[in-house]
């Protein structure tokens, strides 16, 4: 039960982590810095580069939901336990962000004019995806143990 709930629990703590703060970033530190999330990071990219809009909310959003909620119903006994590999594929694609998320903050520090500060809610979509693959793998556990 602990684990289908910590599952259930990050069905709540994803949109969480979409709206919190990832960075703070701004054009030299005077003039002062702005707050990104995920969800204002893709309305930026909306008005500016739709494809990349369309890939970054397939792997930031749907992806690791998606996933969340196919283990929620493999836990529940609603989804067959053999959907586990497209799942566990799933979440490989939601850890694709991260590296896109810290790959921009490296290049942005590299450049010198750009102030960056990593805010919590990084790491709290950096921990939601962690909690979401570990909680597979546990599952994954408790389903061969039961067999």
């Amino acid at each position: 039960m602990p684990l289908k709930i910590a599952t259930l629990s990050l069905l709540i703590l994803y949109p969480i982590a979409w709206f919190a703060p990832l960075m703070r970033a701004g054009l030299l530190p005077i003039f002062g810095l702005s707050e990104i999330s995920v969800i204002t990071g893709l309305q930026s990219l909306w008005g500016s580069d739709v494809f990349l809009a369309l890939t970054v909310t397939c792997f930031a959003i749907f992806a690791p939901y998606l996933k969340t909620v196919g283990l929620a119903l493999v836990q529940w006994g609603l989804l067959d336990a053999r959907a586990q590999p497209v799942l566990h594929t799933l979440g490989k694609f939601a850890m694709a962000d991260i590296f896109l998320i810290a790959l921009y903050i490296t290049l942005a520090k590299g450049i010198g004019y750009a102030t960056i500060e990593v805010a919590w809610g990084l790491y709290m979509f950096t921990a939601c995806i962690v909690a979401s693959l570990i909680l597979s793998l546990l599952t994954e556990r408790s389903l061969r143990h039961a067999d």
